[in-house]
């Protein structure tokens, strides 16, 4: 984990003049997992959003490796390939089956052989167990398997990094482990993620470092187990707490 994948400099963001985002700055290196953390409405999907451009940075720079992303439009659609990106809707096309759903991305965008493009989506399935549901509409899928097909439709675009949204926000509670369990294979294969979430046990249990916003400004950042054993910071602590008591008051 030495080479640095994705820079974020000082960037601000805001929405009708309310500060969003306020010189938040982050590196993620090679094979490195990083979760970001927060409360509601501090500035989490909106970082996200700003990294794979479908937000506009007010001010500051944004680097893939050491090529400047922030600012571009004209080919943001090449920049938009090497940052994959998972929402909390899994957003597959009702009428169209599940394979031909992963494959519009990699035989349109990248111009990749249909056959080649299959055999690796059919690998891909069988790997989050989903192989038998290749050719069957989204409408015959959970919530849980909609999610799964997306985290492959994400892949087989070959992302440096992938962004992960709140995927599970959307789902019922029991989906919601076998939606984790993938990005935790994905994890321990190398693959380099910024990940959204509330599910704190995840979080510690997958990232390398932890990200912990509050109004717009990164107050904390640390490993997992500093983070989630011994946070420095009051906020943090009160943060953490009240997960803890929802898990006492659901137990």
């Amino acid at each position: 984990m030495s080479d640095t994948i994705l820079r974020v400099e000082n960037i601000y963001k805001s929405f009708d003049g309310t500060g969003v985002l306020r010189g938040v700055s982050m590196e993620i290196r090679e094979g490195e997992v990083v979760v970001i953390v927060g409360p509601s409405g501090c500035g989490k999907s909106t970082l996200l959003r700003c990294v794979n451009g479908l937000e506009t940075i007010d001010s500051g720079s944004i680097f893939l490796r050491e090529e400047k992303i922030s600012g571009r439009t004209k080919d943001l659609h090449l920049v938009r390939q090497k940052i994959g990106m998972v929402f909390q809707s899994y957003d597959l096309f009702p009428h169209m089956k599940v394979m031909d759903n992963l494959l519009l991305g990699p035989t349109k965008a990248l111009g990749r052989p249909r056959a080649e493009a299959e055999k690796e989506a059919l690998e891909m399935l069988e790997r989050v167990g989903l192989r038998e549901k290749a050719y069957a509409l989204p409408r015959t899928l959970s919530g849980g398997q909609k999610q799964r097909v997306a985290l492959v439709r994400a892949m087989l675009m070959r992302p440096e990094i992938l962004l992960l949204d709140e995927i599970t926000a959307a789902l019922d509670p029991e989906m919601v482990s076998e939606v984790l369990n993938v990005v935790i294979d994905l994890a321990r294969s190398g693959m380099t993620m910024a990940i959204v979430t509330h599910e704190m046990r995840f979080a510690e249990a997958v990232a390398d470092r932890v990200l912990f916003l509050e109004d717009g400004v990164v107050l904390e950042e640390g490993r997992p187990e500093e983070f989630f054993h011994a946070p420095k910071t009051e906020r943090a602590q009160r943060f953490l707490q009240s997960f803890t008591y929802a898990s006492k008051r659901e137990a």
